[in-house]
């Protein structure tokens, strides 16, 4: 024979109330109790009831490129390093609750990919789902066969405390090229420095890294403006370096002035102007025995007059990828007969030629002049630009395009170098 005890209320021994019943209210212990749950009970049934929740959030970060996920976790996912793909619980329950969580909000640059693991997802089995926004939170339930899990919120939440950073910037444009008869040397490409304070998520900034010059006859071209531009952003643009002077033929003008030829006049530097100057003048040739151009200019320094050895000026040095490097030199003027060839500048400045070898192009990627050639060789292109940011570790969002070159750790900084067009998106 089975017994049942009705009371409205339990109290311990000091007379504090642990079970109360009032108007069909049942009240637990009171106002800072702790109710412990035993490890391996189940409350079910919680209906509409507030104040309790089924899912057990995970003290472990997931940062894996792949995790399986159980029923009932609700999840951190880090995806900052890489994309991760999780998989479904298998043999689902109804009522079986998932959720998962961008923890960096960094969902946007590297996605979360469900595998369903047999299961339907909206009552499909494929595509797989994919989560690709930034501080996004997803909080799923299985449903049964039929349509499988089904999200019951997936919005993202709005950052409320925003980071704002600096970006340094370098912008190289491309170096001048020579022609051939006695040409000075290409003048270096235009040399600038920028920093855009303030910056916060989302500003797409567009790069264009500009060509050098190319080889021409009696002269070379100039080479192409380096630029970078977005929205809220001063625009910074780099002048190509002027193309050298031959045969009567002045040098041009540009970031850094073109190396006359031993008969003409120098280009000039700084050209349009900008302050702090982003390049120098060529120099003048030398119009007696042995006829030398003039070297082209360089960022840092002027290019040596022919009758003073008609070396390129020197480029400008930056710091911006860890190791102090030149940039923007002008190339060595050419030289007749067997006299000593001139030297380019540092930077990627290419060397002048006389009877008895070629000229050098400007360095790659340095925004380099070219070396002027002595006839019957041919002229020398100018070294292609380049553009350079450099930001905080914990700022760069690994969202770009045009395949630049990443360093991250240059004393807590992040370099992005881009030889070639694109874009970085902060």
């Amino acid at each position: 024979m089975s017994s049942i005890i009705k009371v409205d209320t339990v109290q311990d021994t000091d007379g504090n109330n642990i079970i109360n019943e009032n108007a069909n209210t049942i009240t637990i212990g009171a106002s800072g109790d702790t109710i412990t749950i035993p490890a391996g009970a189940t409350i079910s049934n919680l209906g509409t009831s507030t104040g309790f929740s089924s899912i057990s959030w995970q003290s472990t970060v997931v940062t894996g490129a792949t995790h399986t996920a159980s029923a009932g976790q609700g999840i951190w996912i880090n995806t900052t390093s890489n994309a991760c793909n999780l998989t479904l619980p298998s043999s689902p329950s109804v009522g079986d609750e998932l959720i998962f969580s961008d923890f960096a909000r960094k969902w946007g640059t590297n996605a979360v990919t469900l595998t369903l693991n047999g299961s339907k997802f909206q009552g499909f089995t494929s595509p797989a789902p994919v989560y690709d926004t930034s501080g996004e939170t997803v909080h799923i339930v299985y449903s049964g066969s039929t349509q499988g899990w089904i999200p019951i919120n997936d919005g993202a939440v709005a950052n409320e405390v925003p980071q704002t950073f600096n970006i340094d910037f370098l912008v190289v444009a491309g170096g001048g090229a020579s022609g051939r008869g006695n040409t000075g040397g290409g003048g270096g490409g235009g040399f600038r420095t920028a920093t855009e304070t303030g910056l916060s998520s989302g500003v797409t900034i567009t790069v264009n890294v500009g060509d050098g010059g190319v080889y021409g006859n009696p002269k070379g071209t100039a080479g192409s403006v380096s630029n970078f531009s977005g929205t809220g952003l001063t625009t910074i643009e780099s002048a190509g370096g002027g193309f050298s002077g031959s045969g009567g033929h002045v040098g041009g003008n540009g970031g850094s002035g073109g190396g006359a030829g031993y008969d003409g006049s120098a280009g000039s530097g700084n050209t349009p102007a900008t302050t702090p100057s982003q390049g120098n003048n060529g120099g003048a040739g030398q119009l007696s025995s042995p006829y030398r151009g003039g070297g082209g200019g360089g960022a840092g320094a002027v290019g040596q007059a022919g009758g003073s050895g008609g070396d390129g000026g020197d480029g400008t040095q930056s710091s911006i990828t860890g190791p102090a490097t030149y940039y923007a030199g002008g190339g060595g003027a050419a030289v007749e007969h067997s006299a000593a060839a001139s030297s380019g500048g540092q930077g990627g400045g290419g060397n002048g030629n006389n009877s008895t070898g070629e000229a050098v192009a400007g360095g790659a990627n340095t925004g380099g002049g070219g070396g002027g050639a002595y006839l019957p060789y041919l002229g020398k292109a100018g070294g292609k630009g380049v553009v350079i940011l450099s930001m905080p570790d914990a700022s760069y969002s690994g969202t770009v395009t045009g395949s630049p070159t990443v360093t991250t750790g240059v004393s807590g900084k992040t370099v992005v170098k881009f030889t070639g067009n694109g874009t970085y998106v902060t």
